[in-house]
């Protein structure tokens, strides 16, 4: 396709997502695939990817075999499931619309084996079917897509069909964090133990207008520059996210995670924090130095340590 056509295409397709549109009424044909993809396949990966990163971190023994990708879309995020947890053998798709379907499947083809190989599924998720067990399970940006009234009734059919570790990754706005809130109440009451970003299982202590979400900073390419009309040559993409685990996953023991972009002064550095007590600020001054030279590195999503 010529960038002028993916640069148009990308413009209709967000028109329709910002306008509460769906994959269904957004995706038509193989084109407009290609051109999601190349808009926005990028973010899903680098989000996925940082999620990951912390499921290895607080569960540095989970090895999963098998993955289950529900509402996969072009399939980055699977790239980065398999990224993270290489011994990651059989994986399946499940998505509505058939032109990510291919286009995921057409991608995979210079991809590891497993995804290569996957069992492609055009499948809708809020029909009341059994999922196909996995160790991993994920669900990114996949939720909004979901009628309100269905995604409880979703989140506890991944949780069913969770062996090991959920991961549910939506937007970092304030939608997506009500989302994921839901889903954490409804996963505690399962029995599941919330992973990250939390680190505690007590109520969420964020009141509006905060709320939980993180940021990671992800190269453009030329041809991704071209198609979002964008002159920067990277993006930051806020995404909020949930990592669960059955009670045999191993974990790590779990600690006050940096809610904001830590705020540097002459003083010393403060620190916004949710810990087992809640959120709060922590400041630590110049003369700590030790901790001051622990907090000078500490980043937005980092866990404090005390």
């Amino acid at each position: 396709m010529s960038r002028k056509g993916l640069a148009e295409r990308t413009a209709a397709t967000t028109a329709a997502y910002r306008s509460g549109g769906t994959s269904a009424r957004a995706i038509r044909g193989p084109e407009d695939a290609l051109a999601y993809a190349l808009a926005r396949l990028p973010a899903t990966y680098a989000a996925c990817a940082a999620v990951f990163a912390e499921a290895r971190r607080m569960a540095p023994d989970f090895a999963p075999a098998r993955l289950l990708d529900a509402g996969a879309g072009p399939g980055g995020g699977s790239w980065a499931a398999l990224e993270a947890f290489p011994d990651i053998g059989t994986v399946t798709w499940l998505d509505a619309s058939a032109p990510f379907l291919a286009l995921a499947d057409r991608l995979a083809q210079a991809g590891p084996e497993a995804l290569r190989q996957a069992d492609a599924r055009r499948a809708d998720l809020t029909a009341a079917a059994e999922l196909p067990a996995a160790d991993l399970v994920m669900a990114s940006y996949a939720l909004a897509e979901i009628p309100d009234p269905a995604q409880g009734p979703l989140v506890r059919r991944l949780w069913t069909a969770c062996e090991g570790v959920l991961a549910l990754v939506e937007p970092g706005t304030p939608a997506g964090f009500a989302r994921l809130l839901k889903a954490r109440d409804a996963l505690i009451d399962e029995g599941a133990a919330i992973l990250a970003p939390c680190p505690h299982h007590a109520a969420c202590p964020l009141t509006g207008p905060d709320w939980c979400h993180f940021s990671v900073r992800l190269p453009r390419s030329r041809d991704h520059r071209l198609a979002k009309g964008a002159e920067l040559p990277f993006e930051d993409e806020k995404f909020a996210y949930l990592l669960a685990a059955r009670p045999t996953v191993a974990a790590e023991t779990r600690r006050a995670r940096v809610l904001t972009p830590p705020r540097a002064g002459k003083p010393g550095i403060e620190l916004r924090l949710c810990g087992p007590e809640g959120a709060q600020t922590r400041f630590v001054g110049r003369r700590e130095k030790a901790a001051y030279a622990k907090a000078r590195r500490l980043g937005w999503g980092d866990v404090f340590e005390d």
